[in-house]
């Protein structure tokens, strides 16, 4: 992420790496990896596989895909289902079970159904994210547990490791209290349905909720659907009075609360990358964060 403007005076405004492992009833942590949803049975026919990995971060059109292709069903049986599934949100979601759609590999049974399958995550969930840690920690932060969640999914988005969740989430609190807007990447990559770190200016200039470079406060709903390590932080970000960041490299994600120094750390990500890049490939955006130049 790169914020490209320095704090305004002060208002007050309201608003990768694990998974649970789902077996016999018992949670299990697990380390995400990609695995094939079909498997092909001797005779060379696909058969239904007997789970489905959700890894954290995923958002929730993916999530449907995923459940789609799991039980063999034609594209967009699963978002359809929603209607009917019945499920559990807060009311401050109305109904889109975005950030609810818990990270875990979750079971297939002969009868599983697309609405079966969104209420078991989001079952899962509510047990997760409902109980009396979550909620205290999101009143000590003058937040309703929606709230955090919608927290959690920025931070599962913008974090280059767990590490350093606890200092991303303390940094989109400093800017909601000094009444500077988010300014993240993975907001507007939400509205435009798309994952990259190259935001122009214009994209930041696009009339759209998810828009944090021209919205003030938290984006209207979670932008995807975070894990536990990610709510921990939300609910307990690291002290600090860091406003900015940027993954320069691999490993180093520089947190400051200068917006001189954090323009040197874009300098270097932006030479970095550019010394890296093919010919002709842009180079002039920074990691998680708007254009690098104004």
């Amino acid at each position: 992420m790169q914020m490209n403007t320095p704090p305004r005076s002060p208002i007050r405004l309201t608003r990768r790496g694990r998974v649970v492992l789902i077996t016999t009833g018992a949670l299990v942590a697990a380390t995400a990896v990609a695995v094939p949803l079909l498997t092909v049975a001797d005779g060379g026919e696909p058969t239904r596989p007997t789970t489905l990995l959700i890894p954290e971060g995923w958002r929730a059109g993916q999530v449907y895909d995923a459940v789609d292709k799991a039980l063999r069903l034609p594209g967009g049986s699963t978002r359809k289902s929603l209607a009917k599934a019945a499920l559990k949100l807060p009311n401050d979601a109305e109904g889109n079970p975005e950030g609810y759609l818990f990270p875990a590999t979750y079971p297939l049974a002969r009868n599983s159904t697309p609405e079966s399958l969104l209420q078991f995550m989001v079952n899962t969930a509510n047990k997760k994210f409902g109980g009396g840690t979550v909620t205290a920690g999101a009143q000590r932060n003058a937040m309703n547990v929606y709230q955090a969640v919608t927290i959690a999914s920025i931070v599962q988005a913008e974090a280059a490791s767990k590490a350093d969740m606890g200092k991303v989430a303390r940094v989109v609190f400093n800017r909601l209290e000094r009444g500077m807007p988010l300014q993240m990447d993975s907001t507007l990559n939400y509205a435009l349905g798309r994952s990259t770190l190259n935001t122009t200016t214009n994209d930041t200039k696009i009339d759209n909720p998810y828009n944090s470079y021209q919205r003030m406060g938290l984006p209207p709903t979670p932008i995807a659907n975070p894990g536990e390590d990610a709510m921990r932080a939300a609910i307990s970000p690291t002290p600090g009075d860091w406003l900015y960041f940027v993954t320069v490299k691999p490993g180093d994600t520089r947190f400051t609360a200068s917006y001189d120094e954090h323009q040197r750390n874009v300098a270097e990500f932006n030479r970095l990358r550019a010394g890296s890049a093919s010919p002709g490939a842009s180079a002039a955006r920074t990691a998680s964060g708007s254009p690098a130049a104004r």
